[in-house]
């Protein structure tokens, strides 16, 4: 006797084709897993940078040469000396590192207008001096030259003279920007002369006695690393009083 095939339904067709159709679905998700590239990392955040202070240093000058009239600055006179606490004493903040310590460094012109008139006011002047700590270490030294010759040589007039002018004779003629590194540990140091020489149309001379004023400074400032803020310790829990008995 003959078998006579089974003819397929409706309804078994329409489950082998959502059969198949999952498998493919799943087929394709798979390979896309397996092609698709990782998200690349996102850098780090850069560590926020050290905050940096510039301001102007606590300065003890102990002889004031007075205001500039057209930069407004205040001029001291620097004193030849061998003893740090006779110089100009600078107090530097607390700071992280090594502390920048900057200054303008000038030389010291009495000014005359006749002899500026006359062709005879010509000097060259050398001025070195050091930047020391309390102790008589010296740290660094600074040297400023430049040539006078006529009144646009000087970086200013200085205010509160006696004269018509009310200009003192005395401005700071040429400038050397000055910076020096500071060791951390330092929180003063002292500005001291050394030695001036002079040197005119008719002579040379030189000066290093004790106490006389040789050079000038000016914008004293001061850049630096403030310390990290120190924990605050939170004072210990007391213990309850035991009772009498």
């Amino acid at each position: 006797m003959d078998t006579i095939p089974t003819s397929t339904t409706p309804r078994s067709t329409n489950r082998r084709l959502a059969a198949l159709a999952v498998a493919l679905c799943c087929a394709f998700a798979s390979l896309e897993a397996q092609t698709r590239r990782p998200a690349p990392k996102r850098p780090a955040a850069p560590a926020p940078a050290p905050v940096i202070k510039t301001e102007p240093a606590m300065m003890t000058c102990p002889q004031v040469l007075g205001e500039g009239v057209r930069t407004k600055r205040q001029f001291c006179d620097v004193l030849i000396g061998r003893d740090p606490a006779g110089g100009i004493l600078i107090t530097l903040p607390p700071h992280a590192g090594t502390l920048t310590l900057t200054f303008d460094l000038h030389n010291r012109h009495t000014y005359s207008e006749e002899l500026v008139r006359t062709g005879k006011a010509y000097s060259r002047y050398t001025a070195t001096i050091g930047v020391l700590t309390l102790d008589n270490t010296l740290i660094s030294r600074a040297i400023v030259q430049n040539e006078f010759r006529t009144q646009a040589d000087l970086v200013d007039r200085i205010s509160g003279g006696g004269g018509a002018s009310g200009l003192k004779a005395v401005a700071p003629t040429g400038t050397e920007p000055v910076s020096i590194l500071i060791p951390e540990e330092t929180m003063q140091v002292s500005i001291l002369g050394e030695k001036l020489s002079v040197v005119r149309p008719d002579n040379t001379d030189t000066f290093n006695a004790t106490g006389r004023p040789m050079a000038i400074i000016s914008n004293v400032m001061v850049e630096y690393k403030p310390p990290p803020p120190k924990p605050v310790r939170r004072p210990a829990a007391r213990r309850p009083a035991t009772p009498k008995k």
